[in-house]
């Protein structure tokens, strides 16, 4: 199952069950920091003993990519390692974890809401398990596929419609078989027709 669908079904299935649990409860709020403190623990540990494993292979493998830079629509040549790629990237994942907690941690310690650290008590350990880093150097998947260097990060919709390729691919097609405009020009101009 696509990991984003799989998100929307464990938050339903975590909202079914959030209403069945009495939030006020002081026992049961210990119960849920718990969950999440330790849930937060263990993906983070997982990122750890991926980033270690990045580490120890040392691939020096050369990597060259193009990287859309934000706020424009310049595109940069990226040339970097296979290490540092993985690096760069298991950083990131870890940088995004704490963030989520620091979040999780505002919305309950100072607007004292428990539903979302509940609803988000299973999130780190399925985000670190899911992360195509960890997939690879944890679980030694091949490196092909989705989980090919740079890694694509696809849109909610791509998920559902696997429009994604299919219609990239069709728009290219498209494209290609339209006549460019200087192509109808010079036609114009061939056959005479003055052009302006």
């Amino acid at each position: 199952m696509n990991s984003q669908v799989s998100n929307i079904v464990i938050m339903l299935v975590m909202m079914q069950a959030s209403r069945r649990i009495d939030m006020e409860n002081e026992t049961n709020i210990f119960y849920i920091r718990a969950a999440y403190g330790t849930s937060f623990i263990i993906g983070f540990l997982i990122y750890q003993f991926a980033r270690r494993k990045i580490i120890s292979r040392n691939d020096i493998t050369e990597l060259k990519y193009k990287h859309k830079e934000q706020g424009t629509n310049k595109e940069v040549e990226i040339v970097t390692t296979v290490k540092e790629y993985d690096l760069q990237e298991i950083d990131a994942a870890i940088k995004s974890t704490f963030t989520n907690l620091a979040m999780m941690g505002f919305m309950h310690l100072y607007m004292k809401y428990t539903n979302p650290l509940f609803m988000q008590s299973i999130s780190p350990i399925k985000s670190a398990l899911e992360h195509n880093e960890v997939q690879i150097h944890l679980f030694s998947k091949a490196a092909t596929g989705d989980l090919k260097r740079p890694f694509k990060t696809p849109s909610l919709m791509d998920s559902f419609m696997n429009a994604g390729a299919g219609a990239t691919a069709q728009s290219a097609d498209v494209d290609e078989e339209l006549p460019k405009i200087e192509e109808i020009v010079e036609d114009k101009a061939a056959e005479g027709i003055k052009t302006e």
